[in-house]
Protein backbone atom coordinates (compact mmCIF):
# COMPACT_ATOMS: atom_id res chain seq x y z
CA UNK A 1 0.00 0.00 0.00
CA UNK A 2 2.90 2.13 1.00
CA UNK A 3 4.21 2.14 -2.01
CA UNK A 4 1.43 4.28 -4.39
CA UNK A 5 2.18 7.75 -5.30
CA UNK A 6 -0.23 10.91 -3.80
CA UNK A 7 -0.85 8.63 -0.23
CA UNK A 8 -1.77 10.94 2.86
CA UNK A 9 -0.21 9.84 5.94
CA UNK A 10 -1.22 11.39 9.31
CA UNK A 11 1.30 11.01 12.12
CA UNK A 12 1.31 12.32 15.53
CA UNK A 13 4.58 12.80 17.51
CA UNK A 14 5.77 13.56 13.94
CA UNK A 15 8.58 16.63 15.69
CA UNK A 16 11.20 14.37 16.34
CA UNK A 17 11.92 10.85 17.05
CA UNK A 18 10.36 7.78 16.26
CA UNK A 19 7.56 10.25 14.22
CA UNK A 20 10.32 12.50 12.17
CA UNK A 21 11.93 9.07 10.80
CA UNK A 22 8.31 7.98 9.82
CA UNK A 23 7.52 11.33 8.10
CA UNK A 24 10.94 11.05 6.12
CA UNK A 25 10.18 7.48 4.80
CA UNK A 26 6.91 8.32 4.18
CA UNK A 27 7.85 11.36 2.04
CA UNK A 28 10.51 9.06 0.79
CA UNK A 29 7.58 6.97 -0.56
CA UNK A 30 6.24 10.11 -2.31
CA UNK A 31 3.08 10.64 0.42
CA UNK A 32 1.53 13.25 1.51
CA UNK A 33 1.59 14.60 5.14
CA UNK A 34 0.06 15.90 8.08
CA UNK A 35 2.25 15.99 11.52
CA UNK A 36 1.11 16.71 14.65
CA UNK A 37 2.92 16.97 17.78
CA UNK A 38 3.27 19.48 21.02
CA UNK A 39 6.49 20.76 20.11
CA UNK A 40 5.54 23.87 17.35
CA UNK A 41 9.09 24.53 16.84
CA UNK A 42 9.91 21.11 16.05
CA UNK A 43 7.24 20.73 13.82
CA UNK A 44 8.22 23.31 11.73
CA UNK A 45 11.84 22.33 11.40
CA UNK A 46 10.68 18.73 10.16
CA UNK A 47 8.19 20.37 8.18
CA UNK A 48 11.20 23.01 6.06
CA UNK A 49 13.36 19.76 5.91
CA UNK A 50 10.51 17.19 4.53
CA UNK A 51 9.66 20.39 1.58
CA UNK A 52 13.38 20.73 0.73
CA UNK A 53 12.66 16.36 -0.44
CA UNK A 54 9.84 17.36 -2.80
CA UNK A 55 7.15 16.46 -0.25
CA UNK A 56 3.69 17.90 0.39
CA UNK A 57 3.99 18.30 4.02
CA UNK A 58 1.28 20.64 6.66
CA UNK A 59 1.66 21.06 10.36
CA UNK A 60 -0.83 21.08 13.47
CA UNK A 61 0.33 21.61 16.99
CA UNK A 62 -1.97 19.30 18.49
CA UNK A 63 -2.33 17.69 22.29
CA UNK A 64 -3.43 14.29 21.47
CA UNK A 65 -4.79 14.07 25.41
CA UNK A 66 -7.40 16.44 24.15
CA UNK A 67 -10.28 14.93 21.93
CA UNK A 68 -11.23 17.96 20.59
CA UNK A 69 -7.67 18.59 19.35
CA UNK A 70 -7.74 15.38 17.76
CA UNK A 71 -11.20 15.97 15.83
CA UNK A 72 -9.80 18.93 14.76
CA UNK A 73 -6.43 17.72 13.59
CA UNK A 74 -8.82 15.11 11.40
CA UNK A 75 -10.02 18.73 9.66
CA UNK A 76 -7.17 20.06 9.30
CA UNK A 77 -6.16 16.91 7.29
CA UNK A 78 -9.22 16.61 5.01
CA UNK A 79 -9.56 20.49 4.22
CA UNK A 80 -5.80 20.06 3.20
CA UNK A 81 -5.75 16.46 1.10
CA UNK A 82 -9.26 15.41 1.48
CA UNK A 83 -8.55 12.09 2.50
CA UNK A 84 -6.32 10.16 4.76
CA UNK A 85 -5.09 6.96 4.18
CA UNK A 86 -2.53 5.87 6.96
CA UNK A 87 -2.72 6.77 10.48
CA UNK A 88 0.16 7.00 12.85
CA UNK A 89 -0.87 6.95 16.33
CA UNK A 90 2.65 7.18 17.45
CA UNK A 91 2.96 10.42 20.21
CA UNK A 92 4.73 9.27 23.53
CA UNK A 93 6.25 10.48 26.54
CA UNK A 94 8.19 8.62 29.75
CA UNK A 95 7.79 8.49 32.99
CA UNK A 96 9.98 6.80 35.53
CA UNK A 97 9.80 5.89 39.52
CA UNK A 98 8.13 3.48 42.06
CA UNK A 99 4.25 3.56 41.14
CA UNK A 100 3.25 4.42 44.53
CA UNK A 101 5.25 8.06 44.38
CA UNK A 102 4.80 8.95 40.73
CA UNK A 103 1.53 11.42 41.30
CA UNK A 104 -1.42 11.64 39.80
CA UNK A 105 -0.81 14.36 37.79
CA UNK A 106 2.07 12.24 36.32
CA UNK A 107 0.25 9.28 35.67
CA UNK A 108 -2.85 11.13 33.76
CA UNK A 109 -0.25 12.60 32.16
CA UNK A 110 1.06 9.46 30.75
CA UNK A 111 -2.31 7.97 30.37
CA UNK A 112 -3.47 11.28 28.71
CA UNK A 113 -0.69 10.85 25.61
CA UNK A 114 0.18 7.48 25.78
CA UNK A 115 -3.71 5.70 26.09
CA UNK A 116 -5.74 8.53 25.24
CA UNK A 117 -3.88 9.48 22.34
CA UNK A 118 -4.44 6.62 20.72
CA UNK A 119 -8.12 6.28 21.51
CA UNK A 120 -8.63 9.42 20.07
CA UNK A 121 -6.72 9.02 17.23
CA UNK A 122 -8.98 5.76 16.33
CA UNK A 123 -12.09 7.37 17.45
CA UNK A 124 -11.39 10.14 14.87
CA UNK A 125 -10.38 8.51 12.25
CA UNK A 126 -11.09 4.79 11.57
CA UNK A 127 -15.16 6.24 10.82
CA UNK A 128 -13.38 8.38 8.50
CA UNK A 129 -11.50 5.52 6.60
CA UNK A 130 -14.81 3.56 7.06
CA UNK A 131 -16.48 6.04 5.04
CA UNK A 132 -14.15 6.49 2.17
CA UNK A 133 -14.68 2.88 1.79
CA UNK A 134 -11.20 2.04 0.36
CA UNK A 135 -7.73 0.60 1.63
CA UNK A 136 -6.39 2.12 5.22
CA UNK A 137 -3.90 1.19 7.72
CA UNK A 138 -3.81 2.59 11.36
CA UNK A 139 -0.43 1.71 13.05
CA UNK A 140 -0.13 2.13 16.76
CA UNK A 141 3.40 2.50 18.27
CA UNK A 142 3.37 0.64 21.60
CA UNK A 143 7.09 -0.71 22.95
CA UNK A 144 8.61 -3.79 24.10
CA UNK A 145 6.58 -2.87 27.40
CA UNK A 146 3.82 -3.47 25.95
CA UNK A 147 4.75 -7.22 25.76
CA UNK A 148 6.96 -7.00 29.27
CA UNK A 149 6.93 -5.10 32.31
CA UNK A 150 10.17 -3.53 34.07
CA UNK A 151 10.34 -1.88 37.38
CA UNK A 152 10.01 1.66 37.67
CA UNK A 153 8.56 2.27 34.69
CA UNK A 154 4.75 1.52 35.89
CA UNK A 155 2.81 4.27 33.87
CA UNK A 156 4.62 3.57 30.47
CA UNK A 157 4.23 -0.22 30.90
CA UNK A 158 0.37 0.43 31.92
CA UNK A 159 -0.59 2.63 28.71
CA UNK A 160 1.44 0.89 25.90
CA UNK A 161 0.28 -2.90 27.32
CA UNK A 162 -3.10 -1.02 26.60
CA UNK A 163 -2.38 -0.07 23.34
CA UNK A 164 -1.35 -3.00 22.41
CA UNK A 165 -4.76 -5.00 23.35
CA UNK A 166 -6.58 -1.49 22.01
CA UNK A 167 -4.83 -2.78 18.49
CA UNK A 168 -5.18 -6.41 18.49
CA UNK A 169 -9.17 -5.46 19.41
CA UNK A 170 -8.97 -3.11 17.01
CA UNK A 171 -7.75 -5.76 14.37
CA UNK A 172 -10.52 -8.41 14.88
CA UNK A 173 -13.08 -5.49 14.83
CA UNK A 174 -12.10 -4.31 11.43
CA UNK A 175 -11.94 -8.61 10.64
CA UNK A 176 -15.52 -8.96 11.54
CA UNK A 177 -16.72 -6.04 9.47
CA UNK A 178 -14.60 -7.04 6.77
CA UNK A 179 -13.60 -3.84 6.40
CA UNK A 180 -10.30 -3.01 4.25
CA UNK A 181 -8.47 -1.58 6.45
CA UNK A 182 -5.56 -3.09 8.27
CA UNK A 183 -3.73 -2.34 11.46
CA UNK A 184 -0.10 -2.44 13.24
CA UNK A 185 1.17 -2.22 16.52
CA UNK A 186 4.93 -1.07 16.76
CA UNK A 187 6.90 -2.26 19.43
CA UNK A 188 10.68 -1.50 19.92
CA UNK A 189 13.22 -1.80 21.37
CA UNK A 190 15.69 1.81 22.21
CA UNK A 191 15.13 3.82 19.06
CA UNK A 192 17.65 7.24 19.16
CA UNK A 193 15.22 9.82 20.41
CA UNK A 194 15.29 12.23 23.18
CA UNK A 195 11.81 11.00 24.74
CA UNK A 196 13.56 10.91 28.17
CA UNK A 197 13.49 14.41 27.90
CA UNK A 198 9.62 13.83 28.78
CA UNK A 199 10.52 12.79 32.05
CA UNK A 200 9.37 14.15 35.08
CA UNK A 201 11.90 12.86 37.78
CA UNK A 202 9.42 11.38 41.14
CA UNK A 203 12.54 10.24 43.03
CA UNK A 204 16.19 8.99 43.40
CA UNK A 205 15.10 5.95 42.12
CA UNK A 206 13.76 7.12 38.94
CA UNK A 207 16.39 9.31 38.15
CA UNK A 208 18.98 6.93 38.05
CA UNK A 209 17.23 4.89 35.66
CA UNK A 210 16.37 7.47 33.49
CA UNK A 211 19.94 8.44 33.18
CA UNK A 212 20.31 4.37 32.14
CA UNK A 213 17.48 4.86 29.83
CA UNK A 214 18.44 7.56 28.40
CA UNK A 215 21.92 6.45 27.58
CA UNK A 216 20.13 3.14 25.95
CA UNK A 217 17.59 4.89 24.17
CA UNK A 218 19.99 7.90 22.38
CA UNK A 219 22.21 4.90 20.97
CA UNK A 220 19.35 2.70 19.97
CA UNK A 221 18.09 1.83 16.41
CA UNK A 222 17.96 5.30 14.39
CA UNK A 223 14.41 6.14 13.44
CA UNK A 224 15.81 6.07 9.99
CA UNK A 225 16.04 2.29 10.04
CA UNK A 226 13.29 1.59 12.19
CA UNK A 227 11.09 3.11 9.55
CA UNK A 228 11.95 1.24 6.80
CA UNK A 229 11.45 -1.96 8.69
CA UNK A 230 7.89 -0.11 9.49
CA UNK A 231 6.99 0.51 5.83
CA UNK A 232 8.00 -3.06 4.99
CA UNK A 233 5.83 -4.54 7.30
CA UNK A 234 2.78 -2.05 6.38
CA UNK A 235 3.43 -3.26 2.93
CA UNK A 236 3.24 -7.15 3.92
CA UNK A 237 0.36 -5.95 6.42
CA UNK A 238 1.42 -7.50 9.67
CA UNK A 239 0.17 -7.06 12.58
CA UNK A 240 3.13 -7.22 14.86
CA UNK A 241 6.04 -5.27 14.43
CA UNK A 242 9.04 -6.33 16.22
CA UNK A 243 12.42 -4.60 15.40
CA UNK A 244 14.04 -5.56 17.70
CA UNK A 245 14.41 -9.54 18.01
CA UNK A 246 16.09 -10.33 21.14
CA UNK A 247 14.22 -9.79 23.21
CA UNK A 248 11.94 -12.92 22.00
CA UNK A 249 13.71 -15.14 24.54
CA UNK A 250 12.40 -12.75 27.69
CA UNK A 251 8.99 -12.60 26.24
CA UNK A 252 8.70 -16.40 26.12
CA UNK A 253 9.63 -16.94 28.99
CA UNK A 254 7.12 -14.42 30.24
CA UNK A 255 4.51 -16.45 28.47
CA UNK A 256 6.44 -19.99 30.14
CA UNK A 257 5.72 -18.63 33.44
CA UNK A 258 2.03 -17.75 32.87
CA UNK A 259 1.16 -20.98 31.43
CA UNK A 260 2.89 -22.90 33.95
CA UNK A 261 1.19 -20.36 36.54
CA UNK A 262 4.76 -19.31 38.14
CA UNK A 263 5.79 -15.70 39.81
CA UNK A 264 7.12 -13.63 37.48
CA UNK A 265 11.44 -12.78 37.99
CA UNK A 266 12.77 -9.25 36.19
CA UNK A 267 16.33 -9.95 34.99
CA UNK A 268 18.21 -6.82 35.88
CA UNK A 269 19.76 -5.32 32.15
CA UNK A 270 23.33 -5.40 32.58
CA UNK A 271 22.20 -9.39 32.91
CA UNK A 272 19.96 -10.01 29.43
CA UNK A 273 21.42 -6.80 27.14
CA UNK A 274 18.78 -4.41 25.53
CA UNK A 275 15.97 -7.14 26.01
CA UNK A 276 13.63 -4.60 28.73
CA UNK A 277 15.06 -1.71 27.83
CA UNK A 278 11.71 -0.01 25.83
CA UNK A 279 11.61 2.94 23.64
Amino acid sequence: MSSQPGLVAVITGGASGIGQGLAEEAARRGMRLVLADLDGPGLERVRVALRTMGAEVVTKVTDVGQLPQVEDLRKFAVEHFGSVDLLFNNAGVMQTGYSWEISKAQWQRMIDVNLNGVIHGIRCFVPLLLRQGRGGHVINTASLAGLLSSPLLAPYNVTKQAVVALSETLHYELGLLGAPIAVSVICPGPVASAIMRSNQHSDAAGDDLSQLLDGRIRTGMSPTELAKLVFEAIDAKHFWILPHKTFKGALERRVRSILEETNPQFRMPEVQGEEHAPQ
